[in-house]
């Protein structure tokens, strides 16, 4: 259950998709070739920062108001056996990245986490995920 940083094999960014219209796609690359972004995707990202920083009170609110860990949590095989062996259950609220370690076993993920609400992204394996559909909220 720790907040700090993930197996250096994960990614600090996670892709997605957007679609546009053509009007907007063609202003995003007039401002690219004029020079005030140095791609399309430096322009959505600083237009995304700009937003989040608008709402950043908002966020902090609702962050504190929801108690949820700001940032990266992971939980390792012996975290998950801890909470295991002190017979509790976790209820896991992230606004980040959550990672479960790639050797916690569908059993243990069951027997450990009641629920699961990630606000980003959350890393486990296929069978661990799949185990813990009914959780994930």
């Amino acid at each position: 259950m720790s907040t700090q940083r993930a197996p250096a094999k994960l990614s600090e960014t996670e892709k997605i998709t957007i679609n546009l219209g053509p009007v907007d796609l063609g202003q995003i690359d007039l401002l690219v070739q004029e020079g005030f972004y140095s791609n399309r995707t430096d322009l959505i990202r600083t237009a995304i920062r700009n937003q989040l920083s608008a709402h950043a009170d908002v966020i902090k609110q609702t962050v504190a108001r929801r108690s949820l860990v700001l940032g990266l949590q992971h939980f390792s095989r012996a975290d998950l056996e801890a909470v295991r062996d002190a017979r509790q259950k976790l209820q896991i609220q992230v606004l980040g990245l959550a990672t479960i370690g790639a050797d916690v076993t569908p059993k243990l993920a069951l027997d450990t986490i009641d629920s699961i609400v990630v606000l980003g992204a959350l890393h486990a394996s296929p069978a661990v995920k799949a185990a813990l559909t009914g959780r994930i909220r």
